[in-house]
């Protein structure tokens, strides 16, 4: 997918200039930030970050070999009751008993306040640190910071160390309140090449240095001597090395003010990111790792826990056999494959890539992760005859992929090449259908990856546009009263997101809702078709009543034709759009309604006709009404074809929303004769 506005640099080779670093240090809190009432530049931050600094080592013993060492220290101050949140920190952690474990410690939790102009101190104590399982990969260990108030400055520290030198976190320099500085430096040995990132539109100074370094290691070896006497002999070597010290430093940051349509707004947070490229140990041959994407996903399908999980098919086969009696052509197998994979095994809730028991074990139990489903989903269209293959992406809540690296993907699905392109499969989500993937998924692009370990690009943006259907009739009555029926059909992703909706509730429960949302209406006669047939559109029958749809002043009824279905504000109100707007798929709404206006009633004023088109076929909105004696009736369409719209059509589609809107709110006007 072409990027139309640029909004990461990457980068791999740095100035050497030097930077000048203010001196904070924990411990030192002023009388003057105490005394701050509100932060300079920013009168409604309800908290600031007064610095942060993070330091990111590789360093060596000899018990464990390299290791990776990161320390952090932050200053905040808190302004008003909304900031109080920012007394609450955590740092998740990878809690594995394996190399990649790390550990986490917190120290030097101090609250400042400023009481009868003296600073006074409250330390955290034992109960106001604890930990917390995230999941059966991950922990959180948590801290919750004592005596906080309005104009408190709060401190603390941590540090992660793991052995797994490739796990260096990034470091994030803009936050939803405003930085005031923010430094973070790495240290790395010449045995390590790292691909650095910088994204988002706060770019930092960066200075980098050449440090000498040396390893000192003491060997110990016995021997047996004359009359068999054992001796031990100590020894020294020493190695010499070159370390990159790389250091980053951004000031007076704004906050991060996150926007309606933002697909995630880490994507666009200023942050640095490291992958691991190389390692070159000790008089060894080079080991790559990231050079490119294809020698990314080749590392990932030679995982034993991805690549040969494809080739298991025993577990399967008879059962399939079973699914594809009668099924010739792809049509046919793909839809039928995918049910059945979703109807044998329910998705455990975990991500990734790689699988945890493996698919055989997963087919057995009826419940696996993401890799597992989808692999053995794979695995089976591939038994069927047909060329499929695993597809690597980035789910919305993991971010973009934008540079070769291993970690950048969190997720897997499917794909079946044919000659009118790629089917994209999931078989984790129960209302998914061949190319209607979970809209967590829907995040840019994705990687294919074959057997022979080339691999390439694939668009996980939806090209086709999901239609809501909308026709409804209603009756108005001379009190204002208004009485009708209404059809809804929704087709592809709309579908899919209605039925996630319904699923989630009661039918009490979900008409309440809805009569809620559309003006307290009251609704009854409620249907639905095709709830369980998911290759077909659902569709939503029922009447409704309601007595707060129409105004009477004097002898005139005024009313809003399309009801509660009238968008009444504009979601784009900011003056300028640094993001690409993120729709997560193309659509149409189209309504067919027809009114009934009551006896002894004309119309006086009618919303004229409208049209907006947008360039590059961007979006259409038209809008059609017509009298007939006591019927009227109203033909609408908005419609936007594609799911990403780049920042700079921004004000272009800001100003379609804005002559929607003010279409949809005009008043039709009755007047008693």
């Amino acid at each position: 997918m072409k990027i139309t506005r640029l909004f990461i640099f990457l980068f791999l080779l740095f100035s050497a200039s030097k930077i000048e670093a203010q001196e904070f240090k924990l411990g030192k809190v002023s009388i003057a930030e105490l005394e701050q009432k509100v932060h300079p530049k920013d009168s409604s931050a309800a908290a600031a970050i007064l610095y942060k600094r993070g330091k990111s080592r590789i360093e060596y013993n000899d018990s464990d070999g390299f290791f990776l060492l990161t320390e952090v220290e932050t200053r905040i101050k808190i302004y008003k009751k909304e900031g109080y949140d920012w007394a609450n920190q955590s740092v998740t952690y990878y809690s594995v008993k394996n190399e990649s474990r790390e550990t986490v410690s917190i120290s030097d939790v101090v609250t400042y306040n400023l009481v009868n102009g003296k600073i006074e101190k409250t330390k955290l104590k034992s109960d106001g640190e604890f930990n917390e399982e995230v999941n059966k990969y991950r922990s959180r260990k948590k801290i919750s910071m004592p005596n906080v108030k309005e104009g408190s400055v709060l401190e603390f520290r941590y540090t992660v160390r793991t052995l797994n030198i490739s796990m260096m976190r990034d470091w994030k320099f803009q936050s939803s309140i405003p930085v005031d500085y923010s430094e973070y430096t790495t240290y790395i040995p010449e045995y390590y090449t790292f691909n650095s990132m910088q994204k988002g539109y706060v770019f930092p100074k960066v200075a980098t240095v050449k440090n000498s370094k040396s390893i000192t290691s003491q060997n110990r070896e016995r021997t047996l001597g004359p009359g068999h006497v054992s001796k031990t002999t100590f020894s020294t070597d020493k190695v010499d090395y070159m370390e990159t010290q790389t250091s980053y430093l951004a000031e007076n940051i704004p906050a991060l003010k996150d926007e309606l349509y933002v697909n995630n707004i880490d994507n666009y947070t200023a942050s640095v990111e490291h992958e691991l490229s190389i390692v070159k140990p000790f008089n060894q041959p080079l080991k790559m790792y990231s050079a490119d994407w294809n020698s990314v996903v080749k590392t990932i399908y030679d995982y034993d826990d991805f690549g040969p999980e494809l080739n298991k098919t025993g577990y399967f086969e008879n059962d399939l056999k079973t699914v594809l009696a009668g099924l010739n052509t792809a049509e046919e197998k793909i839809p039928a494959i995918l049910s059945y994979v979703k109807s044998k095994v329910k998705w455990d809730e975990y991500y990734g890539y790689s699988c945890d028991k493996g698919v055989r074990k997963a087919y057995q139990e009826g419940t696996g992760n993401v890799a597992e489903i989808n692999l053995m989903l794979t695995a089976m269209l591939r038994y069927a005859g047909l060329t499929a293959n695993p597809v690597l992406l980035s789910t919305r809540s993991n971010g973009i992929p934008l540079f070769p690296n291993r970690t950048a993907f969190n997720y897997v699905v499917a794909a079946v090449e044919t000659s009118t392109g790629n089917v994209l499969l999931d078989g984790t989500d129960r209302f998914s259908t061949p190319n209607i993937l979970p809209l967590r998924t829907l995040n840019w692009n994705g990687r294919l990856i074959r057997k022979d370990g080339s691999s390439e690009e694939v668009d996980l943006m939806p090209q086709k546009v999901s239609a809501d259907n909308i026709f409804m009739n209603y009756t108005i009555a001379a009190d204002g009263k208004v009485t009708g029926k209404t059809r809804r059909q929704y087709t592809d992703y709309n579908a899919l997101v209605t039925r996630g909706n319904i699923s989630g509730f009661k039918e009490e429960e979900y008409l309440e809702k809805l009569e809620n949302q559309y003006n307290k209406i009251e609704i009854n006669e409620y249907s639905k078709a095709n709830e369980k047939d998911f290759l077909q559109p659902i569709i939503e029958t029922y009447s409704f009543s309601g007595n707060n749809l129409c105004e009477l002043i004097g002898e005139k009824i005024y009313i809003s034709p399309m009801l509660f279905f009238t968008e009444n504000k504009n979601p784009f109100t900011q003056e300028v759009r640094e993001y690409p707007v993120d729709f997560s798929y193309p659509f149409a709404d189209k309504y067919n309604i027809t009114i009934q206006i009551p006896d002894g009633f004309t119309v006086e004023t009618l919303p004229a006709p409208a049209a907006v088109t947008m360039e590059d076929n961007l979006g259409t909105f038209k809008f059609n009404i017509a009298s007939n004696g006591n019927t009227l009736q109203l033909a609408i369409l908005h419609q936007i074809n594609q799911a990403i719209v780049s920042a700079e059509k921004y004000d272009m589609l800001k100003e379609y929303y804005k002559a929607m809107i003010a279409k949809e709110t005009e008043k039709i006007v009755l007047k008693k004769i």
